[in-house]
Order: C-alpha cells, then structure tokens, then sequence
C-alpha cells in the first residue's frame, strides 16, 4: 500500500501513546500521588495522569509544533497547522486508581473533515487499536471487524455512567428501561475500550452519556473504521453529551432503543 501523509500521524501516536502506556504500567498498583478531585466528588486525577499528558504533549510538541493539542488534563494548545490532537492520557482513572486492570490511553488527529488517525492502547493487555481514515482498524496489526449482531434481544452492549450526579440518575432510570430488552450490559469503566471492543466485535454494540471528546475520538474512526457506525448521543435534557456505536445490523435499533429509554427516563423526572 503506498505511503500517505498520515502514515507519519500514525506512526506517532502509536509511538506517543506506547510511551504513556509504559509510564502508567510503571506506577500500576503502586502508592497513588497528586490525587485531586474535577467535575466531582467522584472524578479524580492523579500525577500519572498528569505525567503521560505531559510526555504525549512534549512527543508531539517536538515532532509537530504547528499542531493543535486538546488534552483532558489540560494541555491545550492551540495551532496553525489545521491538524488537532486530541489527547486522554489515562481513560479509567477510577480503575486505575483502584487497580483494576481496565484502563487505556487515547490519542487521535484530526482535520477539518474529521479524524484521520486514532490510536487506543490497553497496556494491561498489551493490546494496540489503531485506524486510519479509509485504511480500516487493526489490533496489533491484524484487522478487525464490529460484529455482524442484528437482533437487540440478543445483543451484547456496553455503557458507562457520568460523573454528575444529575446525569447519573438518569442513565441509572434509562438502564431499567433497556437492560431487559438485551442480552447483558457491561460497564467496563474506559470509554476508549468499550469503543475498542465494539470496533473488534467483543461488544455488539455501546452508548454512554457524559463522555467528552477526548474520550471518544480514537474509539469512534476505530468503529467506523471497522465497518461499524458511531456517531453522538444527545442527551433529552441537553445535560450532557455521548456517543452511540454498534455494527450496520444492530445500529438503528439500538439508536431507537436507548433513546425511548432517555426520554423515559426524563419523563419519570418530570413527574418527581
């Protein structure tokens, strides 16, 4: 296959997030440090965190200094390139923290069109999602494909749950509504795995509330990228924003499904 502009992007976030993957596997299980609250009581960071951003900027910084970078803890940087990286050093800080080995490092390019380029690490694994825009995805190398699942009923899905309170409930009040209608949910605690797996077809299919950009924008080229479809998820009360993905078969009606069960679940809030 002939070499294209973004080989290079690839190639280094590949490079960058096997770097912060090896800085956070150093410190796994070990005495925590630097852990502070964000949005919450619930949604910590801590100097690992802090630490693989810092190596993930300075590895881009040094390589393409004209690029944008949007980081979760805070390494934002603006450019003048049209490319932007979007950056979440440790997704499953709370697994981590608690060590539970469910927990990866995101890094994607972007364009004006969109990503071009999406890398998730899983180190406790050892496992390397990578996409490119129109290339197809991979795991370690090899070419991945969502599942062929077409009937919700028996549908594998994942989901996560947001750190506000607010939201929380509601997702708590939507899962009632849809857990019977599928074959099991798994919260896994990564939105860039629970993407992944939907991407190599471990999960039918996977939504979440209260995710933010960073979390989702490698995960989402790799579904795509592996013939599934992903796309946002809007919240009824305009509280937070997601992401919904699943393979061609199963997409609609899982799209159909999880938003009867949030606007069910907004109307039970409407009446307390």
């Amino acid at each position: 296959m002939p070499e294209r502009a973004d080989d290079e992007l690839l190639t280094l976030a590949l490079e960058a997030a096997r770097a912060a993957g090896s800085l956070l596997l150093e410190r796994f299980q070990q005495p925590a440090t630097g852990v502070e609250r964000k949005s919450s009581s619930t949604d910590m960071v801590s100097d690992a965190d802090r630490d693989a951003e810092v190596l993930i900027r300075g590895m881009i910084g040094a390589a393409r200094p004209l690029d944008a970078i949007l980081g979760e803890e805070g390494s934002s940087v603006a450019g003048r390139s049209g490319l932007r990286w979007v950056v979440d050093p440790l997704d499953g800080t709370t697994n981590y923290l608690y060590g539970l080995p469910i927990w990866s490092v995101s890094v994607a390019c972007e364009d004006a069109d969109g990503c071009l380029v999406g890398v998730v690490l899983d180190p406790s694994r050892d496992e390397l999602f990578a996409a490119q825009r129109g290339r197809g995805a991979t795991l370690n190398g090899r070419p991945i494909r969502v599942s062929p699942a077409d009937d919700l009923s028996r549908a594998l899905i994942g989901t996560g749950f947001s750190y506000a309170p607010a939201v929380r409930g509601g997702q708590a009040r939507a899962l009632v509504d849809l857990l019977p209608r599928v074959r099991d949910i798994r919260r896994g605690g990564s939105a860039a795995i629970d993407l992944a797996w939907v991407a190599c077809g471990r999960l039918d299919g996977y939504y979440e509330l209260g995710t933010h950009h960073w979390d989702r924008a490698a995960g989402m080229l790799l579904v795509s990228e592996a013939g599934g479809i992903s796309a946002g998820l809007d919240d009824p009360d305009g509280e937070a924003e997601g992401a919904l993905a699943a393979g061609p078969a199963l997409y609609d009606a899982l799209c159909e499904r999880v938003a009867a069960a949030l606007r069910c679940s907004d109307a039970r809030d409407q009446l307390h």
